[in-house]
């Protein structure tokens, strides 16, 4: 062989070589696909989702699933050529590794964060589950941290009730932190706490939250607990993880506590965040939740209002009825709408 041809057989020998590594090589990103749902009128692993105890409950039938992602774990980096293939899956998508796994968080970290949000996320369906019912719950704003070195170091505890906000009662989280952010930086905010039983008003001088300096903070982290007139157990959660069920367990929580059947027998899926007032929030991976409902046979998915426009762009969103949905509420007249036969007066993510 002549040395030009040598050089070509070696550079060709090489590029192979190359090319058959980085097929192999670690990528730095994760792959979404479609996860598990699970009925949460069912039972899981032979034990009821939903468990009453002290309240009359009401047969139920149909199925209000609940969704999730499958995401590559924490630590396993997919190969080139999974990726490729997941870019070519309508099923799948593929994001920044750093977007699912902070860097800095460990693994232990993020999965703790995720069981946290799953028990308040419970917490919050109970609640919104029962208000939506009529029934009281006695929902308290409760601090479960302080900041050192904050306007609320050393004046608030662990453990203080927050009863009002510049003379606004409130009872959730949302509403101290919305009458919180009306104070600009700087100026004054009166609190009145509960504390050991006794109420006690405290000022504090507010200031720049270090994320938006126009906006006010004065340095706690809130949290929500109640008292339920009987007693509301979700037997399915530690398996999944994250807050997104929330909706789904809400719904279930009302039916089941409430007469008739919401779904009306129909495969009801869904997604959602949950805060204890019954407002829905949007959540990731939308077109893989619905992918995977559709392949378990869902007629119905419950969309959050912020996740419309993914979801009607689904390869999926024809084989189903998206369902826009802001609150609890409007979810549960959705289906009520649509077992009474009026599916088309119902809010649907195809709307312009």
């Amino acid at each position: 062989m002549t040395r030009r041809t040598v050089s070509l057989v070696t550079a060709g020998a090489v590029l192979f070589v190359l090319v058959l590594v980085s097929f192999y090589a670690p990528m730095p990103y994760v792959v979404m696909s479609p996860g598990l749902t699970e009925n949460t009128l069912g039972s899981y692993n032979g034990t009821k989702v939903i468990q009453v105890k002290g309240h009359k409950t009401y047969p139920t039938s149909g199925h209000l699933d609940l969704t999730t992602v499958s995401v590559t774990s924490p630590d396993y980096s997919p190969k080139l050529a999974e990726v490729m293939q997941a870019w070519w899956d309508n099923d799948d998508i593929v994001i920044p590794r750093d977007i699912a796994y902070p860097p800095t968080k460990s693994n232990q970290q993020v999965e703790h964060e995720n069981q946290v949000d799953m028990t308040t996320s419970q917490d919050a369906a109970v609640a919104a589950a029962l208000k939506q019912a009529g029934i009281p719950t006695g929902t308290a704003v409760v601090i479960t941290a302080v900041q050192k070195d904050a306007p609320a170091d050393g004046e608030l505890q662990t453990g203080d009730i927050i009863r009002a906000v510049d003379g606004v009662e409130i009872d959730t989280v949302d509403a101290a932190q919305a009458n919180i952010l009306k104070v600009p930086p700087g100026d004054q905010v009166e609190l009145t706490v509960e504390r050991k039983g006794k109420q006690v008003p405290i000022t504090l001088t507010t200031e720049p939250s270090p994320d938006d300096e126009s906006k006010s903070r004065i340095g706690v982290e809130l949290g929500e607990d109640f008292d339920p007139p009987f007693d509301v157990k979700i037997t399915l959660g530690e398996e999944i993880g994250g807050p997104s069920a929330g909706t789904m367990f809400a719904l279930a929580i009302y039916d089941t506590i409430t007469p008739g059947e919401l779904t009306g027998g129909r495969f009801v899926a869904g997604t959602g965040t949950i805060t204890s007032d019954g407002k829905v929030g949007e959540i990731g991976g939308i077109q893989q939740k619905i992918a995977g409902a559709v392949g378990q046979g869902a007629e119905v998915f419950l969309v959050p209002e912020g996740d419309c426009a993914d979801a009607a762009e689904s390869a999926e969103a024809d084989k189903l009825q998206l369902v826009k949905i802001r609150t609890l509420d409007d979810a549960v007249k959705a289906l009520e709408a649509i077992d009474a036969g009026d599916a088309s007066s119902v809010p649907s993510c195809d709307e312009s």
